[in-house]
């Protein structure tokens, strides 16, 4: 038996949107698209026809780039910042598996030579003048 996905099933990594779509939703010129395309700073899946598919993440990416082109940053600029980020994602979810981790084994082993501090409540007085 088989499901038919729902809206939020749908990921936003699948190519669905053909170029005139994406262009309209991103608010760019087709051209700019392919100019983009060429540039590799947005690159759509193709299907066997070599036709542009892009996904939501893809348009998402276009909005970005069409913001950073207004601020006047130049496409290698663009392209470096895209880069970075990207860097900075991987790195953040290495970070979390990292300290899920450490987590995991300070648990499985817990350090014998820290005393454990008990919580100690602040209060905090306002000064009467």
């Amino acid at each position: 038996m088989s499901k038919e996905p729902e809206d939020s099933e749908i990921k936003d990594d699948i190519g669905l949107y053909v170029i005139s779509v994406a262009a309209e939703l991103s608010g760019l010129h087709p051209q700019t698209l392919r100019q983009y395309d060429r540039l590799g700073l947005v690159s759509p899946e193709r299907t066997e026809g070599r036709n542009r598919r892009y996904s939501l993440r893809d348009i998402a990416s276009l909005r970005m780039v069409g913001r950073l082109v207004g601020e006047g940053i130049n496409h290698a600029g663009i392209k470096r910042i895209i880069e970075l980020e990207s860097a900075m994602v991987n790195m953040a979810l290495e970070v979390a598996k990292l300290r899920i981790e450490v987590n995991a084994l300070i648990d499985a082993n817990p350090p014998k030579g820290l005393a454990i501090r008990k919580k100690n409540n602040v209060i905090v007085y306002k000064d009467g003048n």
